[in-house]
């Protein structure tokens, strides 16, 4: 079970990474692709409103590999339970005020592997 807690975790790194690239890098042309509903004419003026969300996914994508690094119990455990909580709160949050598929995209995932670790 501790290799599937793992692995989670690395997803949801690998998920926020792409969000991350998603939201600093790309958001005015591969953004309007994947937010079909926000107009296209606000993605050029909201570039840095977006690099900014991205920059915080960061944050969260450092914290999850920063727990799979760390070598000492149960300080790889509470950095975990620390960083999964927050992409849950960040989820729950966007599925409340921007779109509800959020939180099976962000918080869900986030959500069974706090579970299975705490199981372990």
């Amino acid at each position: 079970m501790h290799l599937i807690v793992q692995i989670l975790i690395g997803f949801i790194a690998l998920l926020h990474l792409y969000f991350l690239w998603l939201e600093m890098f790309a958001w005015t042309t591969r953004g309007p692709k994947v937010f079909r509903n926000f107009p296209k004419e606000l993605f050029e003026p909201t570039k840095s409103l977006a690099a900014n969300q991205g920059l915080y996914n960061g944050f969260l994508v450092a914290g999850l590999v920063w727990s799979l690094l760390i070598q000492t119990k149960p300080w790889n455990v509470y950095i975990a339970i620390f960083f999964l909580s927050c992409v849950i709160v960040a989820g729950l949050y966007g599925a409340m005020t921007a779109a509800k598929k959020i939180f099976y995209v962000q918080a869900l995932p986030a959500i069974i592997t706090l579970i299975l670790l705490h199981l372990l």
